[in-house]
């Protein structure tokens, strides 16, 4: 063989070896094994990171909206489980003293 055709068989056994190597550091770590499509979705992020952050934003405000409402719905809670365990008559008095303001 000529040194041209053991340079390019060098090259391909080393691109086997490491595409192996690859797969197996990948699968050693628990991750799925990469696809192709993995590959190329990768280079065109430009447009989906805004899509993302965009994203982000409305799920975070959308967390905060609901994270208040939780916050007063547990106070109306806490409302109605004192008057479900209070004596009668305390709240009876508090009723009352409520109209008279």
């Amino acid at each position: 063989m000529h040194d041209g055709q053991l340079f390019v068989l060098a090259i391909i056994a080393l691109s086997i070896f490491g595409g192996t190597a690859k797969m197996w550091v990948r699968a050693k770590a628990g991750l799925p094994p990469e696809e192709r499509s993995d590959r190329r979705s990768r280079r065109s992020i430009g447009a989906t990171d805004l899509a993302a952050e965009r994203q982000v934003h409305l799920l975070s405000t959308e967390n905060e909206k609901l994270t208040s409402k939780i916050g007063r719905l547990e106070g109306r809670l806490a409302v109605l489980e004192r008057i479900a365990t209070d004596p009668a008559e305390r709240t009876a008095r508090e009723i009352e003293a409520l109209r008279d303001r």
